[in-house]
């Protein structure tokens, strides 16, 4: 609905000199200026890869930014560890590290200060609206021109610029705290490939050590071949024994080294950048607990939030069935003759209403919803499932530990004793090196097993002392 009230002043003429085409062309300039000066000029910007490759190869575990990053951890309640990446790079050095310099941190920072841009532009009121008519009578008349301006300002009436506002506050806190929550994946995702990459590392010891002890006793064994003191296929035995484990200790190398760049990646850094990594295969156990998870989760948290993002969506889309009234000054002059008065218009809902921007937000917000409660379902059952699985792994750990490593070792070394003394088969001494290497392995297996287990409850229970990005928080 539109409405024009003139008010006419027949007594009124164009200005000496002033015409309606100097009028027009006034207009026009002005307009053109004024929206000149609140535009903004694009700069292009080019990828240089080149240039960043060379910074990426130089980002190492003692540059500045890490060092400052440590600083502003020590001061922090969460800061309990020292930073001095110049003696090795232990697991809690690595996650500092991880958090300035991982790649997909990276991205999720930027991705929220993109809706940080939204936010603090969000609510601003519609730019005014400009409108020139010019006609001409083509004859008959002495002033053929008929010139006509308005400007239309829209008055939110509805609340709808509020509700985007707050609506796009909702969006940043949302998307901080999915970076919250990406920041506390990447720590556990470096603890397990850290883990891991320990775990190889230690078997690749014991690897190296039971390839010591074949060494000397291939050559003891092969010297009593050759002096008939044993059968030569028993000798042939420990070689074939010592090439094997060979076999094994360079497929180890290889997992090792497969599995530092893997640590590098997460760390965000180069393959080639010096550092030296502390092996750390034992991890602190997180005493389970639903209620911490409900309310420290990451995950949940984010969901939480975005759940108050659809609520906010919803609020927005009914505002916007509401009318804003649109009004402004108008100007018309005609055959000489000027009229000053205002236009207005304002919508009727009585159609749209915008019924189905509602409809489509209310059921975003059921799915947000089930989002949120199904989210927490898996969760809690998924820490159940690692309370049963860390129970079983302590209790094999414990048999391993207490029965099994004591007697393959007493039954290693008493097959040496009587090798050397010439009492018994070299058979039975291969089987208890054998059999004591193998054990040795298991308890480094079910080691891992037991971190990668205390891992995953503590990512379900979310970080020491962390709070969901909320300004009510």
């Amino acid at each position: 609905m539109k409405f024009f009230i003139p008010n006419n002043r027949d007594s009124l003429s164009h200005p000496k000199g002033l015409r309606p085409k100097t009028s027009l062309r006034i207009a026009a300039a002005s307009s053109a200026v004024l929206l000149l000066a609140g535009c903004q000029t694009f700069e292009s910007r080019p990828l240089n890869l080149a240039d960043h490759d060379q910074k990426w190869r130089a980002q190492g575990p003692s540059s500045e930014k890490v060092q400052a990053f440590a600083k502003r951890l020590a001061k922090t309640n969460s800061g309990n560890t020292a930073f001095n990446p110049s003696n090795g790079v232990s697991l809690d050095e690595g996650k500092m590290i991880a958090l300035v310099y991982n790649p997909d941190l990276r991205v999720a920072r930027l991705k929220a200060g993109v809706a940080k841009a939204v936010a603090d532009h969000a609510g601003l009121w519609d730019d005014p609206e400009l409108s020139l008519d010019v006609l001409k009578i083509t004859k008959g008349v002495s002033d053929p021109w008929i010139v006509g301006s308005s400007l239309a300002i829209t008055l939110p009436l509805s609340g709808r610029l509020s509700a985007e506002k707050n609506l796009a506050e909702a969006s940043m806190y949302a998307e901080l705290d999915r970076v919250a929550e990406s920041e506390w994946q990447v720590s556990i995702e470096l603890q397990k490939a850290w883990v891991v990459w320990s775990a190889f590392r230690t078997e690749l010891e014991q690897t190296r050590k039971i390839l010591e002890t074949l060494v000397s006793i291939v050559k003891s064994t092969s010297l009593l071949a050759e002096q008939g003191e044993i059968p030569k296929t028993e000798a042939g035995l420990f070689t074939i024994e010592q090439t094997s484990r060979r076999v094994e200790m360079e497929r180890l190398e290889g997992e090792v080294e497969e599995q530092e760049q893997e640590i590098r990646s997460l760390l965000g850094i180069s393959p080639g950048a010096p550092i030296r990594l502390v092996p750390h295969l034992a991890v602190a156990g997180w005493q389970p607990s639903e209620d911490r998870l409900r309310y420290n989760n990451p995950t949940i948290n984010r969901l939480r939030r975005e759940y108050e993002v659809s609520e906010r969506t919803l609020i927005r889309e009914i505002r916007k069935q509401y009318p804003d009234l649109v009004i402004g000054p108008q100007a018309e002059s005609d055959e000489g003759q000027s009229r000053i008065g205002f236009i207005g218009a304002i919508p009727l809902p009585i159609l749209n209403a915008n019924k189905g921007g509602i409809a489509k937000a209310r059921a975003e917000r059921e799915v947000a919803q089930a989002a949120f409660e199904t989210e927490y379902e898996r969760k809690v059952g998924k820490l159940a499932a690692l309370r049963a699985r860390l129970r079983g792994i302590q209790a094999q750990q414990s048999s391993i530990e207490r029965d099994l490593i004591p007697l393959v070792d007493r039954q290693a070394s008493d097959a040496q004793n009587l090798i050397e003394l010439g009492e018994g088969g070299s058979l039975v001494l291969l089987e208890s090196l054998t059999r004591a290497h193998e054990a040795k392995l298991k308890i480094i297996n079910i080691q891992l097993q037991h971190s990668q287990a205390d891992t995953d409850i503590q990512f379900l229970l979310g970080p020491t002392n962390y709070r969901s990005n909320s300004k009510n928080d």
